[in-house]
C-alpha cells in the first residue's frame, strides 16, 4: 500500500526530505472577517463564507494570554516582603511604601484619635519587626507572629503582614484603657504657668546655647548642631510656638549649660544665682517633658531632653535616687531600639549614627550612676549590639544622605566620643569587667582575663589609631588624650590587683611595682585635666571620676613599702593631684577628704617609723602638710564654736530665754547626699563628716575601709 504524504492545512503536500518530520498539529483559528460577524467557519483558506462573500479570507492570529491582574492587597504584600529581604540582607533602598498611619489603606478604621495612635504605635512597630527565621543581631521576635503562623496559609507568607496590625490594635485597646499617665514623674501639669514665660530673653538663649556648644556638645555629641542650631534660632523668634519636643530640648540645654559654669560666671553673664537660673529651668524642662509626653516617646529629641535633664540635676541628687531615673530613660531607649543594629537598619544614615551617639552616652551615664549608687548591673555589658560611632564631624552627617559618611582617619568634632565608646565596647566584652557588674554573663565574654601583652597591645592600638594624631593644644584633643590614657591606667590598675588577689602564689615586688606605677600614672593623668586651665568647660564631666583607687593603691603600697624605689614620685603624684582637687572641687567638709587623710596620714606616719637609710630621706610631702594644716583649722574651729556655744548657753539662761543647740557648720547642708556638688560654692560638701563625734573616726582603720563603698570614689562595683 502507498504511503500518503502529510499536508499542510491549505491542502499542499509538505516535500520528503531526510530533516522531514512530523509536524506538530497546530490549531486553526476562525478568519477574522468570520469572527467579526460571529458566525461559524470552516476553518479553510479560504473559507465558505469569504469565498461566498468574495472577500479576502485572512486567518486570525493567537491572541496573547490576559495576565490576571492582582489586587491591591496581594501587591502591597508582595512589596512588603520584597523590602523585608532586603533589609534583612543589609541593602540600602527607598522604601516605596509610607508609613503606616491615619493616610495607609492597612489603618485601622476609626476616629481621628485613634488614626493618630495608629500611626504613634507603627513607629513602634517599626523597631520590633518579625526577625522570621532571621538570626541577624540581638532582635528580639514578635510573640504575635509565632501565634499566627500555624493558621497561616503555607504559600502566602505575607500574610504575615497582619501580624503587626493585631499588634497595634492590641497597643492602642491598652493605651485607650488606661488614659493620661504622664503625671507619674513629675506630677500633675501646673496649668498656671505659661510654659514660654519660663524661656529666657533671645539673647540669653544664644548665650546659653554658645556654653552648652562650648562645654557640652565636645563631650556627649546628643545632638547635630548644623540642623539644630537653624531650629534654635527659629524657635527663639517665637517662643509661644514651638514643637513641644523641641521645647523640651531647648530647656535641657539651658540646664546643662548653667550646670557647667561657675556661680560667679553665671551671675556676670545673665545676672542672676546659679541656683535661680537653675530652679527656673528645670521647672521648665519638667513642664516640657510632660507636654511631649516623654514617658510614651518615640521621638529622639524627647528622649536626647529627658538625658540631658538627669545630667544637669547629678549634681544634686544622690546617685541611688539618680539610678532608677536613669533606668526609665534606658527602658525608653530600648522601647525605641536605638540600642539595637536591627531596628537601626530602618533607620536613615542620619538618624541612625545619632541614635548610636545617645545610647552610648546613655550606656556611659547610666552605667557610672549605677555604679556610684552601689548597683552591681551596669549597662555596659554585652547584651546589646549597637556599634560604636563613627569618627566623623557634624559637617559630614546631613539629614538626607542616602548612605552613610566614611569614617575619618584625623580626629573629628566627635573624637571623644567615639575613642570612650571604642574602649568600652572593648572593656564590656571582657570576663574581667563582667566579674565585677554581672558575672552570669560571664560566658559570653569575647575576651578572657587580660594579659600584660593584652593591655600593652590595647594601649598601643588606641594611641595608634587615635591619640597619636591629636593636637594637645586643642582642649578636646587635650581632654581625649588624658581621659583615655587614664582609664587604660586604672584599667592595668584594677587587672594587677585582680590578678595578684586571685593567684594562689604570694605577690612579689615586681607586681607591685607594676600595680603602684600604674596608680601614679592614673593620678598624673587626672592631675593634667584638673589642673588645666584649657578644660575648664569640661571639668563637669571629670567631677563624676574622682581617682580614689589611685590614691588608696599608693597609700597602701607606701604604708608597707615607706621607702620602695618609686616612693618619691608616688608622693609628688598625689600631692599635685590633691593640689588640684581640693579646696577648688572639694571643700574640706567632703566625705573624701575626710576619708583620705585616714589612708594619707598612715602611709606618712610608717615612713616615719621606719628606718632611713643615709642621704635618702624624704621632705614632708606636700599633701601631708596641707592634711596636717586643713585639720588643725577644722580643730580650732570646733573648739571656737563650742566656745561661742557655752558663752551663748549662760547668755540665754540668764535671761529666761530658751536653750537652743545651734547646728555646726558641718551639718548646715543637711540636705545633701554624700559626694554632692553644691552650686554656691562649686564645691563637694557632705553632712557631719567633720563632726569630731563621728563614728568613723573612732573605728580602725581597716574596718572603716571594709565598710566602705567603693564605686563612690570611682572604682569598679567590688572595689
Amino acid at each position: 500500500m502507498q504511503a500518503v504524504a502529510p499536508q499542510s492545512n491549505d491542502g499542499r503536500r509538505l516535500e520528503d526530505g531526510p530533516q522531514s518530520r512530523p509536524l506538530k498539529h497546530q490549531r486553526v483559528l476562525a478568519c477574522t472577517l468570520c469572527q467579526q460577524r460571529k458566525v461559524k467557519c470552516d476553518r479553510r483558506l479560504p473559507c465558505a463564507n469569504c469565498v461566498k462573500s468574495r472577500t479576502q479570507c485572512v486567518p486570525a492570529t493567537l491572541a496573547p494570554r490576559r495576565r490576571r491582574r492582582y489586587p491591591e492587597r496581594a501587591l502591597l504584600d508582595r512589596l512588603r516582603s520584597y523590602e523585608a529581604l532586603l533589609r534583612k540582607n543589609g541593602i540600602p533602598f527607598d522604601s516605596l511604601q509610607p508609613a503606616q498611619g491615619k493616610d495607609s489603606p492597612d489603618t485601622i478604621v476609626g476616629d481621628d484619635s485613634q488614626d493618630e495612635q495608629v500611626a504613634e504605635v507603627a513607629s513602634e512597630l517599626s523597631t520590633s519587626s518579625i526577625t522570621k527565621e532571621n538570626k541577624v543581631g540581638y532582635q528580639a521576635k514578635s510573640v504575635y507572629h509565632y501565634m499566627n503562623k500555624p493558621f497561616r496559609d503555607p504559600d502566602q507568607e505575607s500574610d504575615s503582614s497582619q501580624d503587626d496590625l493585631r499588634e497595634m490594635a492590641v497597643k492602642i485597646a491598652w493605651k485607650q484603657e488606661v488614659g493620661d499617665d504622664h503625671h507619674l514623674l513629675f506630677g500633675p501639669f501646673q496649668s498656671t504657668i505659661s510654659l514660654y514665660t519660663l524661656h529666657p530673653d533671645p539673647v540669653q538663649i544664644f548665650r546659653l546655647w554658645q556654653i552648652y556648644m562650648n562645654n557640652v556638645n565636645p563631650l556627649l555629641k546628643v545632638t547635630h548642631i548644623p540642623t539644630l542650631q537653624a531650629r534654635v534660632i527659629e524657635a527663639a523668634s517665637n517662643v509661644t510656638n514651638i514643637d513641644p519636643c523641641l521645647e523640651a530640648l531647648m530647656f535641657c540645654i539651658y540646664c546643662t549649660a548653667v550646670v557647667t559654669i561657675t556661680s560667679e560666671e553665671c551671675q556676670l553673664a545673665f545676672g542672676s544665682s546659679k541656683e535661680e537660673l537653675l530652679s527656673k529651668h528645670r521647672l521648665g524642662c519638667q513642664q516640657a517633658l510632660w507636654s511631649c509626653s516623654f514617658l510614651q516617646t518615640n521621638d529622639r529629641d524627647c528622649l536626647t531632653a529627658l538625658f540631658l535633664y538627669l545630667i544637669s540635676i547629678r549634681p544634686s541628687v544622690n546617685p541611688q535616687s539618680l539610678s532608677p531615673l536613669l533606668g526609665i530613660a534606658i527602658r525608653i531607649a530600648h522601647r525605641m531600639g536605638i540600642h539595637s543594629e536591627f531596628a537601626l537598619r530602618e533607620c536613615t544614615p542620619f538618624e541612625a549614627e545619632m541614635r548610636r551617639r545617645l545610647w552610648w552616652s546613655l550606656a556611659f551615664f547610666d552605667t557610672r550612676m549605677a555604679e556610684l549608687g552601689n548597683s552591681r548591673i551596669v549597662t555596659l555589658d554585652p547584651t546589646w549590639d549597637c556599634k560604636v560611632p563613627l569618627n566623623v564631624s557634624d559637617a559630614d552627617l546631613r539629614p538626607e544622605m542616602k548612605l552613610p559618611p566614611t569614617p575619618r582617619k584625623e580626629p573629628t568634632d566627635a573624637i571623644f566620643a567615639v575613642v570612650r565608646s571604642k574602649l568600652g565596647d572593648h572593656i564590656r566584652h571582657t570576663s574581667f569587667h563582667l566579674d565585677f557588674a554581672n558575672p552570669a554573663l560571664v560566658p559570653i565574654a569575647k575576651y578572657g582575663f587580660p594579659s600584660a601583652d593584652h593591655l600593652v597591645k590595647l594601649e598601643q592600638s588606641i594611641e595608634d589609631d587615635y591619640l597619636g594624631s591629636c593636637d594637645q593644644e586643642n582642649p578636646l584633643h587635650f581632654m581625649v588624650i588624658w581621659t583615655i590614657r587614664g582609664q587604660l591606667s586604672k584599667y592595668q590598675l584594677m587587672v594587677h590587683n585582680v590578678r595578684s588577689s586571685n593567684s594562689p602564689v604570694q605577690t612579689n615586688e615586681v607586681d607591685y611595682d607594676a600595680a603602684t606605677c600604674s596608680a601614679i600614672r592614673f593620678l598624673e593623668c587626672n592631675t593634667k585635666m584638673m589642673a588645666s586651665p584649657m578644660i575648664k568647660g569640661f571639668v563637669w564631666l571629670n567631677q563624676m571620676y574622682f581617682p580614689f583607687p589611685g590614691y588608696y593603691q599608693i597609700a597602701q603600697d607606701l604604708k608597707r613599702r615607706p621607702s620602695f624605689e618609686h616612693a618619691q614620685k608616688a608622693w609628688d603624684a598625689a600631692s599635685d593631684n590633691w593640689d588640684a582637687w581640693f579646696n577648688v572641687h572639694i571643700g574640706s567638709d567632703s566625705p573624701i577628704f575626710l576619708l583620705l587623710p585616714k589612708i594619707i596620714l598612715q602611709a606618712w606616719e610608717a615612713y616615719e617609723a621606719s628606718p632611713q637609710q643615709p642621704g635618702q630621706t624624704l621632705k614632708t610631702p606636700r599633701i601631708v602638710l596641707s592634711i596636717k594644716q586643713t585639720l588643725a583649722r577644722i580643730a580650732e574651729n570646733e573648739r571656737n564654736k563650742d566656745a561661742g556655744l557655752v558663752n551663748s548657753s549662760t547668755d540665754l539662761g540668764a535671761s529666761g530665754g530658751p536653750l537652743s543647740m545651734p547646728t555646726p557648720a558641718a551639718f548646715a547642708n543637711h540636705t545633701l547626699p554624700f559626694g554632692i556638688e553644691t552650686q554656691e560654692s562649686h564645691l563637694w560638701t557632705a553632712p557631719g563628716m567633720c563632726s569630731t563625734t563621728d563614728p568613723s573616726a573612732q573605728l580602725p582603720f581597716d574596718t572603716y575601709m571594709n565598710s566602705m563603698d567603693w564605686t563612690m570614689f570611682g572604682g569598679q562595683s567590688g572595689w
